[in-house]
């Protein structure tokens, strides 16, 4: 309920890694969002510091952002925000992860082509009525 709700425009870092798990498919990348500022002496654009963010996907969206993403290509990456503190080494560190709620590719920078994936027949994996207690 007080999740913390970003979007996040970038690049793909890494190659997605998928995997299984319990509950269904999971992937993970990380993401480089680089600020872009019009620098008024020179008159042109100038990149600012990369920040690099851990994105994660679950079930679905796992399996489509898998098949669907590689290294290098825009995205927009909506979702929660995860920071986490660890000390290694006796330094503090501090990590971002992103959990995606839904990831798109930036059609400002490019075109896409969207499939549809059809959804599985939930008759074939539903309990029949006589033993549903």
């Amino acid at each position: 309920m007080n999740d913390t709700l970003v979007t996040l425009v970038g690049n793909v870092a890494t190659q997605p890694e998928y995997r299984d798990s319990v509950t269904g498919g999971m992937v993970r990348f990380r993401f480089a969002v680089t600020a872009r500022r019009w620098d008024r002496e020179k008159q042109s654009w100038t990149d600012g510091p990369t920040s690099f963010y851990t994105v994660w996907a679950w079930r679905t969206l796992a399996a489509n952002l898998s098949g669907s993403v590689s290294v290098g290509e825009p995205l927009v990456v909506h979702g929660r925000l995860k920071v986490r503190e660890e000390d290694k080494d006796g330094q503090r560190r501090f990590s971002a992860d992103i959990e995606a709620l839904a990831v798109g590719h930036d059609l400002t920078r490019g075109t896409s082509a969207f499939k549809r994936v059809a959804r599985a027949d939930t008759s074939l994996t539903e309990r029949p009525k006589d033993l549903v207690a």
